[in-house]
């Protein structure tokens, strides 16, 4: 039952990653959620000195706030201070992160403030932290119960606005000129991405929220020119990355997120070599007989 659990866990998150990485792939913004994995600390330790506690909540609340101001912050100073997008992630996070570093040393160096809880979960542990009603009713694991919600959520918030998040992907002057607000959508769907990732933090760790973010919808995007394709091929790769991750750390004794990270590498260099369209080794067998014939 346990492995079900931790399948159940990475596959939801999978789903959830590997939807919002796609549209990060096409803005050019694959690395937000690292980003927003380093950036989160100082919601860490303002959490912690509000509340005097070091539970999960209150930090996942600081760490959420935090997250979506990180986003907020890389908009600002792409707009304004016209940097490219990638110098914004990367001053704004390494800002963000040095803040929460000072934090920790001077009002929280004597205390063992627990930020690898949120910064670098583990998926092995899914099973033990279960929801127990008062009428002793065990529901489950509880981050199953919080991964469940946010994926609901993933998919109505694409649904309802596939047209908006599909303009503005693509053509954001096209999308302006008919009426519909870029900066909104681009706020919600970084409050998304936000949102995933922190909700993930705990369960999973950082590293494989960022793996999943970016690795299944980089191979979808070289196996389809499709969008609606890419969307569910991603997800597909990422569940089936949840699966095989799972029992190659059993096979071979290590860890579970460092497995599933590691088959969505070996997915996207798979593509990368075999993609009927973009693969180097495919592509290459096509173009060599139209040379010769030209």
């Amino acid at each position: 039952m346990n492995a079900f659990w931790i399948i159940l866990t990475g596959s939801l998150v999978a789903t959830c990653c590997s939807l919002l990485g796609c549209y990060l792939i096409l803005r050019r913004m694959a690395m937000v959620g690292d980003a927003i994995s380093h950036a989160v600390l100082p919601g860490i330790v303002i959490a912690f000195l509000l509340t005097g506690s070091r539970d999960s909540v209150p930090m996942l609340i600081g760490a959420g706030l935090l997250g979506v101001l990180t986003t907020f912050l890389i908009e600002f100073f792409h707009r304004y201070a016209r940097v490219q997008s990638d110098a914004a992630i990367g001053v704004t996070f390494t800002w963000l992160f040095a803040i929460g570093i000072i934090l920790i040393s001077v009002f929280a160096g004597q205390v063992d403030l627990d930020q690898d809880c949120v910064l670098y979960g583990e998926i092995a542990y899914v099973p033990l932290d279960l929801w127990i009603t008062e009428g002793g009713l065990s529901m489950g694991p509880r981050t199953v119960w919080t991964i469940g919600a946010v994926t609901i959520l993933i998919l109505l918030f694409i649904i309802i606005g596939y047209k908006e998040l599909f303009l503005t992907a693509f053509d954001p002057g096209y999308a302006a000129a008919i009426g519909v607000s870029t900066s909104l959508w681009y706020y919600l769907l970084m409050t998304a991405v936000s949102l995933t990732t922190v909700a993930s933090f705990e369960s999973v760790g950082a590293i494989l929220v960022v793996a999943l973010l970016v690795a299944p919808p980089a191979t979808a995007y070289l196996l389809t020119d499709n969008f609606k394709t890419m969307l569910v091929l991603s997800v597909i790769l990422g569940i089936v990355a949840a699966f095989a991750g799972y029992y190659l750390a059993v096979w071979i004794d290590g860890s579970i997120a460092g497995a599933i990270a590691t088959v969505t590498g070996f997915e996207f260099i798979l593509a990368f070599l075999f993609s009927p369209s973009r693969g180097i080794l495919i592509s290459k067998k096509l173009v060599e007989p139209v040379q010769q014939q030209v």
